[in-house]
């Protein structure tokens, strides 16, 4: 088997058209970035409503500067007919097109799936949206925490006596987002064998349904729903968090023989022994019990100690970590999950790339989010072929929006860019 040439990363050569703002489609394109695809990330005057959202450092946006590493940004006012001409003319040198507009909106503007799979039979339109392209809610709003609400997850989350329990992360939008880029990449796969391209319905209420594994499992061999059981796993014990003298550990029992193991380490071998705990199903459902044997041990030692010592017997267990001692840890760092970006607005950014490693391909890159517009000359030069004078005839419409003190002025052409590899652009 041949090496492979050094530099060369899993998607080099795939070029996408980028219409996603906020999170779930922005981290979809930002993880197939990562792996080398060119995104152009087509944006309103404005900018992505991320750019304004906080936390915010030397006038960037955290949220906006993760989720839109590796990207160029190309301001067009989709409201002026002009624009969309240039996105239909675009979308013939492109492989894949992903927008989270509400279902419809693109259509009303004139870049839907069926206009621009019209001008590129090839093209892989993925659209992103809160409940899917049909269904009574296609049309409803949709919110990580709407998401979350509807699906199970928030009624399944929480203490037992207490109220469903937001999950402490957008994990709809962030589901949404990993299925999507797997999708792009699946339909991406099958035009290559087909030659023919594809509409792809990413739903975060579909996606975050299959993220939820084991409840839905749970729910239709039993036909119960998941209960809210916190700090504790609603089938497995003792599995889940406990309390020693200066904070909390996690602990994972999922079988009598680490079960013995973990009672040799606390020093009452007689559990591991006894009939009546000897199933997993016989330990939940003495799970109260267990968990005041465990805590009574663990209760005058320190986290560190505990972990320690159960580490040794070989009982899967660990200290509770803040994001910022789980980002700084020796793992994370041997991994290299932050990577340094050169950033000049930013001295000293770290941003993360997809967490994936591959023995065959140049590690995931990592460059600094786009400036507003940055590229918008730079891709309809090289793309498009418009020379100066098309330019200021289309700043002068407005297609860029009315003049702004950020916008990129028209000025020498950039060198244009390779074509893509991934397919004949036979439209163009």
């Amino acid at each position: 088997m041949s090496e492979t040439p050094p530099g060369i990363r899993p998607l080099d050569g795939l070029r996408i058209l980028d219409f996603t703002r906020v999170l779930a489609g922005p981290l979809a394109t930002a993880l197939l970035a990562d792996l080398g695809a060119e995104v152009i990330k087509v944006e309103p005057p404005q900018g992505d409503d991320y750019r304004a959202i906080g936390p915010m450092k030397n006038g960037q946006s955290a949220l906006f500067s993760v989720m839109n590493r590796n990207k160029k940004s190309l301001v067009l006012d989709l409201k002026r007919p002009e624009s969309v001409a240039l996105v239909r003319d675009l979308a013939a040198q492109v492989d894949v097109v992903i927008e989270n507009f509400r279902p419809g909106v693109a259509g009303k503007l004139g870049i839907g799936h069926a206009a621009l799979c019209g001008i590129n039979p090839r093209l892989v339109y993925v659209s992103v949206s809160g409940f899917g392209q049909t269904g009574p809610y296609a049309s409803r709003p949709a919110y990580d925490v709407i998401v979350q609400a509807m699906s199970g997850l928030m009624e399944a989350t929480g203490e037992p006596d207490g109220a469903p329990t937001l999950v402490g992360e957008a994990v709809s939008d962030v589901v949404a987002g990993l299925f999507a880029s797997w999708a792009t990449l699946a339909a991406v796969h099958q035009t290559q064998r087909t030659g023919q391209g594809q509409h792809v319905d990413v739903a975060m209420f579909d996606t975050t349904l299959s993220f939820l594994a084991t409840s839905v499992s749970r729910y239709l061999f039993t036909g119960r729903p998941a209960r809210r059981v916190g700090n504790r796993h609603p089938l497995s014990a003792p599995f889940g968090v406990y309390k020693a003298q200066d904070g909390h550990f996690a602990l994972a029992v999922l079988n009598r023989k680490l079960f013995a193991a973990l009672a040799q380490a606390m020093g009452r071998p007689e559990l591991g022994l006894d009939e009546r705990l000897a199933t997993d199903e016989q330990r939940s459902a003495r799970e109260p019990e267990l968990r005041a044997v465990i805590e009574a041990w663990a209760g005058p030692h320190k986290v560190a100690d505990v972990v320690a010592r159960i580490d040794a017997a070989g009982v899967p267990v660990a200290p509770i970590w803040d994001i910022g001692q789980a980002l700084n840890s020796p793992q994370a760092l041997a991994r290299g999950l932050l990577q340094p970006v050169d950033d000049e607005r930013l001295p000293g950014l770290r941003l993360p790339t997809q967490p994936v490693r591959f023995g065959g391909a140049a590690p995931g890159r990592a460059t600094r989010a786009p400036a507003l517009g940055e590229h918008s000359q730079q891709v309809l030069t090289s793309l498009l072929g418009c020379g100066m004078e098309r330019l200021a005839e289309l700043q002068a419409l407005g297609v860029f929006g009315q003049p702004a003190n950020d916008a990129p002025p028209v000025s020498s052409l950039p060198t244009p860019s390779t074509p893509s590899s991934f397919t004949t652009k036979e439209s163009a």
